[in-house]
């Protein structure tokens, strides 16, 4: 029997613990899966102290890149994308991190082609944005950082032209604006500009439909939420601890 869980801030929406909880019962497994909900990536160290059978963890929201210099090793891919979601805790204690958000999120796209456009948007830079511009890197697409405050490598929301908008056809939210419970937020762009030509995709899959992808839908552009990426990654994490 071996424990694994997530560590992030305010998780109490996350599926990861529903997802782990009802493969472990069909597969009859002791396994378990728990919430480690944290204020500070500081309080990382106290989990592993704690629970002596942790074998592996998730790593979400805020901590994707805090958590990089509590690693003994980092994967090359996530050392690339600069953000860990997995950890694997081998028999000598070293801690491994690895990121699988670029797996599920490439496996979930590649069901949505074609996009009428190799070109893209990505709202926030978090952690789990730099997987995603890993991926369009990877895929040839030609696409912009949308940030609240202008960077050297980024643009801001008020940069959001009707020019901008129509000439970049798949737009990922990458930010927690409209995660349960707070459904009525969706980040703030112009979202009279978009069109059939469009692809919403949201990390977020709590709720199912966001009020992002509500608006995208209204103006006739297809929508994704985040839970095939979801899955995809998890299973992938799955092989990493069992590996």
């Amino acid at each position: 029997m071996a424990k694994y869980g997530l560590v992030g801030r305010n998780i109490g929406y996350s599926f990861s613990k529903t997802f782990f909880s009802v493969k472990f019962e069909k597969e009859k497994r002791q396994d378990t899966y728990h919430n480690f909900d944290i204020q500070s990536i500081e309080e990382l160290p106290k989990i592993f102290e704690q629970n002596a059978d942790l074998k592996g963890l998730n790593v979400t929201i805020p901590y994707k890149e805090s958590v990089l210099p509590y690693m003994d090793r980092v994967d090359k891919e996530a050392l690339k994308i600069g953000a860990v979601n997995t950890i694997k805790l081998h028999r000598d204690g070293r801690l491994v991190g690895y990121n699988t958000d670029h797996y599920g999120f490439a496996k979930a796209l590649a069901n949505l082609f074609p996009i009428h456009k190799k070109t893209a948007l990505i709202l926030g830079n978090g952690g789990a944005a730099k997987a995603i511009a890993y991926v369009l890197d990877t895929m040839d697409f030609d696409y912009k950082v949308v940030t609240r405050d202008k960077t050297d490598k980024t643009i801001t929301y008020k940069d959001l032209t009707r020019e901008v908008i129509s000439s970049h056809f798949l737009i990922i939210n990458c930010t927690p604006l409209g995660t349960f419970p707070n459904v009525h937020e969706c980040p703030n762009i112009p979202y009279h500009y978009l069109t059939d030509k469009h692809l919403l995709f949201d990390l977020i899959y709590n709720p199912r439909e966001t009020e992002f992808l509500k608006k995208g839908f209204a103006k006739g552009a297809r929508v994704s939420n985040g839970i095939k990426m979801l899955e995809f990654q998890a299973k992938k994490a799955w092989k990493i601890w069992k590996s």
